[in-house]
């Protein structure tokens, strides 16, 4: 089933003159890890407005086309709230969504609003804090934890709901590299464990490239780029770094150096080494042929 469905999608911020999205069309299936990428100012946070229903019932503007949840939820027929548990957005500043006076009443905070009744909201946190491995921070004030710790503790409060569908709006980009690979961990931990649709936005490819199904990249409002990380980078990844997108180095120096047709682009510093490794085996080979 497609957990997502974004057809001919246009908006246009009250504000401004210039279409923030145009002619977006984009077709989730469900337990896809899709990654959007782009450069600042592209569309990229926009369209996670979109999806979870803040556009166009919060941000004013001209909106056209629709966005449709498992093939039968328009998302602009449906305030945010009644979208809960449907889609769970956590966004880059995790300060701007957290206010309660513990992490324990964060998480619940959410979960009262759904109308759930006390057992079923006690067993959810406990299982949201022991799932995400923070019931050391239970009786913590989100103004004293880490920066990381936040953002775990806004991913908790958000899972707790049992959203089938998680927005993500670089949730690394204030982290250091630790705390965003503790936080990815967290994020394939929730796909395998939950069954859940992911889709973020993030410019830190080389962490996340290995692990997402697919990458959409867009540009000046649209989508220009769809595929596999592999299809991607395979025949993108010069022009997408010239738009200003940070492509993986390891796709960037093998780009440099190797014949693209001649094996698989590698993802991770070891698949690199790996293509070295036979590379120089061929090398090897030739000489000792000639002779």
């Amino acid at each position: 089933m497609r957990a997502l469905k974004i057809k001919e999608l246009y908006f246009r911020y009250v504000t401004s003159s210039r279409w923030a999205l145009r002619d977006v069309s984009l077709e989730v299936d469900e337990g896809e890890f899709v990654l959007i990428t782009g450069p600042s100012g592209c569309g990229k946070t926009t369209l996670c407005r979109c999806i979870n229903g803040l556009i166009p019932h919060f941000y004013e503007g001209e909106y056209k086309g629709e966005v449709v949840l498992f093939e039968k939820i328009k998302v602009h027929e449906h305030e945010p709230y009644e979208l809960a548990d449907k889609v769970g957005m956590v966004f880059q500043d995790p300060e701007s969504q957290l206010f309660m006076t513990t992490v324990e009443r964060e998480i619940a905070f959410g979960l009262e609003n759904l109308g759930l009744d006390r057992e079923e909201m006690k067993s959810r946190v406990e299982w949201v804090l022991e799932l995400l491995g923070i019931e050391h921070l239970r009786d913590k004030a989100p103004y004293e934890l880490s920066g990381g710790e936040q953002q775990k503790v806004a991913i908790a409060a958000v899972i707790a709901m049992k959203p089938k569908i998680l927005v993500l709006d670089e949730p690394t980009a204030n982290l250091d590299p630790m705390s965003a690979l503790d936080v990815i961990n967290i994020l394939c931990k929730l796909r395998e464990e939950m069954r859940i649709t992911i889709v973020i936005v993030e410019h830190r490819l080389d962490m996340l490239t290995p692990l997402v199904d697919r990458i959409v990249v867009i540009d000046k409002g649209t989508i220009i780029i769809s595929g596999s990380p592999r299809e991607v980078f395979a025949r993108e990844a010069l022009r997408l770094k010239e738009i200003g997108v940070e492509v993986p180095k390891v796709c960037l120096a093998y780009k440099e150096l190797f014949d693209l047709a001649k094996s698989e682009v590698p993802l991770t510093p070891d698949e690199f080494v790996k293509v070295m490794l036979h590379a120089k085996e061929r090398y090897n080979r030739s000489k000792r042929s000639l002779v």
